[in-house]
């Protein structure tokens, strides 16, 4: 079979699909990730903290205007197993919240890397440059669950 540069553009689409962590975005050690848009971001929860966490049945996210700080919590996530804390990648203030999941939590299961927490605008750009490469957090992933 020939290849050609659309094909191998095609499969290399394809394969980021598949991967567990999105490139597009950084992470924590906490498992969260962030997608950066100039100044603007996403936050969500990793595929790896929403398989540790089990059935999500409340998500608790800040208000609109609320100002995070790097590194601290902003919000919970409870599963029929536990309640853990959500914690900010970088600073900045919340500029939207994602209605959807006070309502269907459940989501986050479903598609973790799709279902988003909060918007925010950050307020340092040069946090994120602490944060973990896909690769790296699955390193890391791979290191705490022992494999």
């Amino acid at each position: 079979m020939e290849y050609t540069e659309d094909s191998l553009d095609a499969s290399s689409q394809e394969l980021e699909a598949f991967m567990p962590y999105p490139t597009d975005r950084k992470y924590t050690k906490e498992h969260e990730w962030i997608q950066v848009n100039g100044n603007n971001a996403v936050v969500g929860i990793t595929d790896y903290a929403q398989q540790s966490l089990g059935d999500i049945v409340f998500v608790e996210t800040p208000k609109v205007g609320a100002e995070l700080t790097a590194g601290k919590t902003f919000g919970t996530v409870e599963s029929v197993k536990a309640v853990s804390d959500l914690f900010a990648p970088a600073s900045g203030t919340v500029t939207e919240v994602n209605a959807d999941l006070a309502t269907s939590p459940e989501k986050v299961n479903k598609d973790a890397h799709g279902s988003w927490m909060v918007k925010m605008t950050l307020k340092n750009a040069s946090e994120l440059g602490s944060l973990l490469s896909a690769a790296d957090y699955e390193k890391f992933v791979a290191e705490e669950a022992g494999h």
